[in-house]
């Protein structure tokens, strides 16, 4: 159903030596806009691999940030597990297990220890949860220190949309009695190849952090659940459908609408589930996040991403993010659980004027209050 062929794109990172190259999956719904019910077959199809394969076992799913929190969130619930993401945010009164990603624009990632405490005792295995694995030496980090902290020995297993890992890495994980999953096979031996060919001549758009309230609604919607820390999946995803409800509920939509629906950094899953909803009721939706991952451009017609916007991080307003070609909607609904910043709104003036600069008039920023 799927190949590398129809779900890759190889896109060149920018001002990274340790790895040039950026694995882009068309229908994940990050860096490239595609539809939210396309993106969660894509999820469902990964996850039924493993429902097939660990009924009955008492497991946690481990979605990794930022790319796979989506991916882990929809197996969780298709599971019907418990679901947590690593995080590089800050999170207030808790102790973390820190870990490196060293291939990534942003390495450190964490684990909130107090919650992997609350069950780790009564757990089988621990799935972790990637886009994409290129040599698994970052969940081999983790699993690591979890084994260095706990006593009690758990199984672990690895379940990614593709696979890069060579012979090699592979059989470091079999010997270690880690089970791997994944729905296409990738060569990464081609991909600094490709990347070399382009020039990086596409657009690079500064951010305009002017005080743009003007040019957006913002809808304020309580009952959000933070998966930075262990949630139900079930109680998560009927968190994710009261956003829906009340986002209709409080906004008209008609049918012939182009609707983009965009996730901020870690929050992916509110943004994609939203955007499913209002796919199923027979809108024309799309989705995508945005990403601290700072990508090279290129106007060459295969490259996957054309015009890069800069903008100021929702989260940290000293830290860069990015969205990439952007387009021109009917709305425009931008679902963060961001907390919103009192005194400087600089990351929403940001996206906001990003958006407004190519000609989107109804621009929605709906904030997910978490309990």
């Amino acid at each position: 159903m799927y190949s590398e062929n129809i779900l890759v794109k190889i896109a060149k990172r920018e001002n990274n030596n340790k790895r040039k190259y950026l694995v882009m999956n068309c229908l994940q719904g990050k860096h490239i806009k595609t539809s939210p019910q396309k993106a969660f077959e894509m999820f469902d199809a990964l996850g039924e691999i493993l429902k097939k394969e660990y009924m009955g076992e008492k497991i946690l799913v481990v979605g990794f940030a930022e790319t796979a929190t989506a991916i882990g969130a929809r197996i969780a619930y298709n599971l019907k597990l418990d679901y947590i993401q690593t995080t590089r945010e800050v999170i207030d009164n808790v102790e973390y297990l820190f870990f490196t990603e060293a291939h990534s624009h942003a390495t450190e990632q964490k684990l909130v220890k107090d919650d992997i405490d609350s069950v780790i005792g009564n757990m089988d295995r621990i799935i972790f949860v990637e886009d994409e694995v290129t040599t698994g030496n970052t969940i081999l980090d983790i699993i690591n220190i979890i084994d260095r902290n706990y006593e009690d020995k758990i199984k672990y297993s690895v379940a990614s949309i593709l696979n890069g890992m060579d012979k090699a890495s592979l059989e470091i994980y079999e010997n270690k009695k880690i089970n791997v999953h994944y729905l296409v096979k990738t060569n990464h031996n081609k991909y600094d190849g490709i990347v070399e060919k382009y020039k990086s001549d596409g657009s690079y758009i500064e951010p305009d952090i002017n005080d743009a309230k003007e040019k957006y609604t913002e809808l304020q919607i309580n009952g959000g659940e933070n998966p930075r820390r262990k949630v139900s999946s079930k109680i998560y995803n009927e968190a994710c459908e009261n956003l829906y409800i009340k986002i209709n509920e409080k906004i008209k939509f008609n049918l012939n609408e182009k609707i983009l629906v965009i996730g901020t950094e870690e929050a992916m899953y509110q943004a994609l589930y939203t955007g499913y909803r209002l796919e199923e009721n027979g809108l024309n939706v799309y989705s995508h996040s945005t990403t601290r991952s700072p990508i090279a451009t290129d106007m060459h017609k295969d490259y996957p991403v054309h015009k890069r916007y800069e903008l100021i991080s929702l989260y940290d307003s000293e830290r860069k993010t990015f969205i990439y070609d952007l387009e021109k909607y009917d709305k425009v609904l931008i679902i963060t659980d961001a907390v919103k910043n009192a005194d400087k709104d600089y990351g929403i003036n940001s996206l906001v004027n990003a958006l407004s600069s190519i000609g989107n008039e109804k621009i929605y920023v709906v904030r997910w209050i978490c309990n």
